[in-house]
């Protein structure tokens, strides 16, 4: 009896007309409005894995006619998702895995000891956050900054009395925000950008680079303005934990352990320095960027794992560093595991990722949603600079934030009608509202479930916290740019 109803409804989905605009499907409001749904679940301080799931399988099924096919777009959508995050997650897990293999001798105390002398206050070291991240993420990108900032920086400033959850904004706002959003040493997002707008890469690189700054200023300001009672409470809790010997938790809560061979924690502590700084070196001299820094990073994280675990256990080790790596892993997927359902609906909107879960020929449902908004945006002023933000931030909600350039840049450049000032104010509005949205501190799926992952938060709590500073930057840097920049 189900699968008889199941096959009159396909009938029926079949049979409705498809064609609501000019390219706009009855499967593309139907996208619209689970992502309405996504959104004001995440409002509602609610997870939205379950929206999600509905949503992917209703897609699936109305776009693929087929019960059957929604039901199988479900599990494809997760796979396509747990490939392209799987990176993240991996180095997320080697980041844990080494910190705990050499926590087992007392190092990673060892290490957090002189770095008290620079995070003197939770100001201080919130700031000191913001701007090594910035550095570090300016000439290798935030994905590879996140881990070194992550395991040699805020456990100290955990200490000082920073909230685990701010350390974690600083670490997105400065990252994959400031520094991301305008990209002004690698210049990736406004060659992108600048590339489909047809204009020269160095004006879309000021003018981004400007916006991304002032975004970020008013972001980290209020962040940390807004989180001042959190702060109070926190740093009550550290003393409180200081006069009790208690240990706060950095980056990951972990059980008390004996220390086994703590004579060995200050040649580990040195090596995990000297190696870290030797990663940053090659990073340099290599130009190793994006992912080639992030598995330099990665096989170094291993490779201190391995001496760690053999000079700590001897013989033992070939069991020990196994037993760290599952736990690293069982620590990545516990944190992240949730997210891959969420990306895998979000996955369907790109035209590029589609086609892995719904097949050849399939449209990017996020990027058609995106051209038709364009098409009711006026050329300049107020609402064109808000309209461009918009759909910069729609494209990035897929996770990717560069995806959705080549998008933006092409209707900057059609809208400019061949001045080249208003394409580069344009196409920069609609670059850091696709970065800052989806590179990203606004969207749970994407590399901001690194910066959680790392720190140890809950990736939706951040996404909660970030969400007014961000929107606000956002907001300050959109009218500056159509008032002064086009």
């Amino acid at each position: 009896m189900r699968e008889e109803k199941a096959e009159q409804i396909s009938i029926i989905l079949k049979k409705m007309p498809k064609e609501v605009g000019n390219y706009m499907t009855f499967a593309h409001w139907l996208y619209v409005f689970g992502v309405i749904i996504v959104v004001l679940t995440m409002i509602l301080r609610r997870n939205v894995v379950i929206p999600c799931i509905v949503f992917t399988f209703l897609l699936g099924w109305v776009y693929l006619g087929s019960f059957i096919g929604g039901i199988q777009a479900l599990f494809n959508a997760s796979i396509v998702a747990a490939k392209d995050l799987f990176s993240i997650f991996y180095i997320i897990a080697i980041m844990v895995a080494m910190l705990k293999s050499i926590s087992v001798t007392g190092a990673d105390q060892m290490m957090v000891t002189p770095l008290k002398k620079l995070m003197v206050s939770p100001l201080i070291s919130y700031l000191v956050l913001c701007v090594a991240t910035v550095f570090i993420s300016l000439f290798f990108w935030p994905t590879p900054a996140v881990p070194l900032i992550g395991a040699l920086l805020v456990p100290a400033a955990i200490q000082a009395g920073l909230p685990p959850m701010l350390g974690a904004m600083a670490l997105a706002f400065a990252g994959q925000g400031l520094a991301l959003g305008g990209d002004v040493i690698i210049q990736g997002a406004p060659g992108l950008t600048a590339g489909a707008a047809n204009i020269p890469v160095e004006m879309v690189t000021v003018r981004g680079g400007l916006l991304s700054l002032i975004t970020g200023v008013v972001a980290i300001s209020l962040g940390y303005w807004m989180n001042k009672k959190d702060i109070k409470e926190f740093q009550a809790t550290v003393k409180q934990a200081a006069l009790t010997g208690e240990t706060i938790p950095v980056v990951k809560q972990q059980e008390d352990v004996e220390l086994v061979k703590p004579q060995y924690a200050p040649f580990l502590v040195y090596l995990l320095a000297i190696s870290m700084v030797g990663v940053i070196l090659s990073m340099f001299i290599f130009d190793l960027k994006g992912g080639d820094a992030s598995a330099l990073l990665g096989g170094v994280g291993l490779l201190i794992m391995l001496i760690a675990s053999l000079l700590t256990y001897g013989a033992k080790g070939l069991d020990s560093m196994a037993d760290f790596l599952a736990d690293g892993l069982v620590f990545a997927f516990k944190v992240m595991g949730p997210i891959i359902p969420i990306a895998g609906f979000f996955f369907m909107g790109n035209p590029e990722a589609v086609v892995g879960i719904l097949g050849e020929g399939a449209p990017g449902f996020l990027f058609d949603v995106g051209k038709m908004i364009s098409e009711v945006i006026p050329p300049t002023g107020i609402l064109a600079g808000f309209g461009m933000l918009i759909l910069g931030a729609i494209t990035g909600l897929d996770g990717s934030g560069f995806s959705g350039l080549p998008v933006v840049g092409t209707l900057a450049g059609a809208m400019a009608s061949g001045k080249a000032s208003v394409a580069a104010g344009l196409g920069a509005i609609g670059q850091i509202g696709a970065i800052w949205s989806g590179g990203g501190t606004l969207v749970a799926w994407c590399s901001l479930v690194a910066v959680a992952g790392i720190v140890g938060v809950p990736v939706l709590d951040l996404v909660r916290k970030n969400f007014i500073p961000v929107i606000a930057g956002l907001v300050v840097s959109t009218i500056i740019g159509v008032l002064f920049l086009m």
